[in-house]
């Protein structure tokens, strides 16, 4: 009898409110040396992608899709700052990054800082990130990371988050719905 019940009887519907509690505040040097804080970027949505220069998979792939994703955006794209933000303080420094992100689409911002600031951030942002360095050689190791790209609205608060690893057309198309949807 209590089978019955059990399989007759629907889940009530689960409902949720609020936002996570991704994101908060930084301070960072950008590529050319300029000091850089979340205000910064007030009144401008934020597209963020936390990875390291000598990744030699996720974060390439990330970049080319975020890149794909402005050029989809077209006009819009001007909402919004793509960030590239290193979870590697040792050996990503301002000449690094500059020289890693001409790759990619000259609109992408890359923020580097001391441990301490990168620590913080990755902790605000709820990044993982482990680099995986050896007694043997401890300047060339793969930093295990989170593939996420971070979208915040131009008040600074979480909006959502996608996978780093879809293309530039859905991601695009994503960044769209999610703008239009927060914006209307």
């Amino acid at each position: 009898m209590a089978e019955a019940w059990f399989v007759a009887t629907p889940y009530p519907k689960v409902v949720t409110s609020g936002t996570a509690a991704i994101g908060g505040p930084f301070t960072l040097v950008t590529t050319d040396g300029k000091t850089v804080s979340d205000e910064t970027y007030r009144g401008k949505w934020l597209l963020i992608y936390f990875g390291y220069t000598f990744c030699p998979d996720a974060c390439p792939t990330a970049l080319t899709n975020m890149s794909a994703a402005l050029e989809k955006l077209g006009p819009n794209a001007s909402e919004l700052q793509p960030l590239f933000i290193t979870v590697d303080a040792q050996r990503d420094t301002p000449v690094v990054m500059t020289d890693y992100l001409k790759s990619f689409d000259s609109r992408i911002v890359g923020l580097t800082g001391n441990q301490a600031q990168i620590d913080g951030v990755l902790k605000a942002y709820r990044v993982y990130a482990e680099a995986q360095k050896s007694e043997v050689d401890n300047a060339d190791y793969p930093v295990s990371h989170s593939a996420y790209l971070y979208l915040m609205d131009p008040q600074g608060r979480f909006a959502n988050v996608i996978q780093s690893s879809e293309g530039g057309e859905e991601i695009a198309a994503w960044l769209r719905k999610q703008m239009t949807h927060k914006n209307g």
